[in-house]
């Protein structure tokens, strides 16, 4: 599917990184990758690792610069660049974003951009306020058209019994699924 072209977002949650690169991998392989970073994550270094390496890792795997600011990430839907976005890792911060249509940030440009062609956008979340805070806005894009969910479950229930992280593994799948217009199923892990 190399004919395919895929925007893959970063978000915070910079503790799923190492998930999200390695499913990064695995798209390049089957899709013609492009990667974004909101401008925090692109910029903020954290106990996970330094962002300018994270931005080398994903420049050396898709051979592309990272759209990083608002104003590149407006041309997403001008120029048709994807056939899908993918927001992973997609924060509470950003969900709630979306479910509310502001558009602050490369990431929520890219996806506003990108749904005025009418393109599959894909969530890949992680946050620690799924169950608490953040369910509405979960629930806003679940029944949002042309959004659709990355498999997801509790990812610490015992520790952090409102947080729900996708299943990093499952984001070909789902794209493939969303490119045909369905949500890939089961949704919850």
């Amino acid at each position: 599917m190399k004919n395919v072209k895929l925007g893959l977002a970063l978000c915070g949650s910079y503790c799923t990184y190492d998930k999200v690169l390695a499913a990064a991998e695995a798209l390049a392989e089957e899709y013609e990758l492009t990667a974004l970073m909101s401008e925090t994550a692109s910029r903020t270094d954290s106990r996970f690792g330094e962002a300018a390496g994270f931005r080398a890792r994903l420049e050396a795997l898709t051979g592309r610069p990272v759209i990083d600011s608002i104003t590149a990430a407006e041309r997403v839907g001008p120029e048709r660049l994807f056939d899908a976005l993918v927001i992973a890792p997609c924060t509470g911060n950003t969900l709630a974003k979306l479910a509310a249509g502001i558009t602050d940030t490369a990431v929520t440009m890219a996806a506003k951009s990108h749904l005025r062609n009418g393109g599959p956008v894909v969530i890949a979340l992680s946050t620690n306020d799924a169950l608490s805070g953040s369910a509405p806005a979960i629930a806003a894009l679940l029944n949002r058209k042309n959004y659709y969910f990355v498999p997801f479950g509790q990812d610490d229930p015992d520790g952090k019994p409102t947080s729900l992280q996708a299943d990093f593994t499952k984001i070909a799948q789902t794209v493939d699924a969303a490119l045909a217009g369905r949500q890939l199923q089961p949704i919850l892990r």
